[in-house]
């Protein structure tokens, strides 16, 4: 399947490809494969039903990456995917992943991806998820990711989840279990304008012995739009959890925290940490005096914020 224009450049802003990837990649558009290849160690294999597709990862597989982006410039198109990703022992991959939307039209446009991730006992997995809306029409652009983790002894997987542009509802759900020496670390940037919507939830069960998680959110709200983040950690084992929450509110919008940590075991050392409040007029004034203009100097602070 080839895609058109705006799926190309909706493809680069979600996963920086201007061209096929190498290694194995599954491109989906408007509800459809436009592309898939697997490799000796990465097996890609589409579900019976149509709905998603399992990738399995043989065990020791290292320095290899997936490309899995998904692309919808087809104005009221709705889809649910369900991917699994069956990680081996000892693998060392990374992984990246996104859904752009361009709606020209007046009819929702909604993608749901559902992604389970079972990850091997000493496995390293980097997870890249980029979110990016664009288009004119009066239609809206709705994405509801949900990201399933299961860790294993000894795995290790750092997730780095990016939506700063063009969506204009979006419910993120990220929920994981730790078993013995597992360590989870989230980097969350997110940035909302106009009337948009966001809440972001994450449940963190850290089980196992010496099982650790950093939880990172940092966020900016503009105009008239309206955020929510929701962090649990759940401390069942000798452990460590951390979440942290800070934002940038700015214009009319609304911002809400609620960060909870629950320790069901007297060794678990768990933190929470939110934070919310509007950028300091010092640092505008002091970017002034450097020949910025306000709304100039606004945008630099904002932009060095959610790096």
């Amino acid at each position: 399947m080839e895609l058109d224009a705006i799926q190309q450049q909706l493809l680069e802003a979600v996963a920086g490809l201007h061209r096929i990837p190498t290694g194995a990649y599954n491109i989906r558009a408007n509800g459809m494969t436009a592309g898939r290849q697997s490799t000796e160690h990465i097996e890609i294999v589409p579900k019976e039903d149509g709905k998603g597709i399992d990738i399995n990862i043989k065990a020791g597989t290292k320095n290899e990456s997936v490309h899995m982006p998904v692309v919808l410039s087809q104005t009221g198109l709705n889809e649910v995917v369900y991917n699994d990703f069956h990680i081996g022992d000892d693998c060392d991959i990374t992984i990246i992943a996104g859904c752009g939307i361009h709606n020209g039209g007046d009819e929702s446009s909604r993608h749901d991806g559902i992604h389970s991730f079972f990850i091997g006992k000493n496995a390293k997995v980097k997870y890249v998820e980029k979110h990016y809306g664009s288009g004119d029409g009066k239609g809206t652009r709705i994405m509801n990711p949900q990201t399933i983790v299961h860790m294993e002894e000894g795995s290790y997987m750092e997730m780095e989840t990016v939506q700063i542009k063009g969506v204009d509802s979006t419910e993120r759900l990220t929920e994981a279990d730790l078993k013995a020496g597992a360590k989870l670390v989230v980097t969350e940037r997110l940035m909302t304008h106009g009337t948009q919507s966001a809440v972001s939830e994450f449940r963190v069960d850290l089980n196992g012995e010496d099982s650790s998680a950093n939880i990172i959110s940092r966020s900016v709200a503009r105009d008239d739009s309206s955020q929510v983040f929701i962090s649990k950690i759940n401390g069942n084992n000798k452990c460590s959890g951390h979440s942290e929450c800070d934002s940038i509110i700015m214009d009319n919008a609304k911002i809400k925290a609620v960060p909870e940590i629950t320790a069901n075991n007297p060794d678990s050392a768990l933190i929470h940490e939110a934070a919310i409040g509007k950028i300091a007029g010092e640092q505008i004034i002091k970017l002034m005096t450097l020949g910025l203009t306000e709304a100039e100097a606004e945008e630099q602070i904002v932009n060095g914020f959610l790096k």
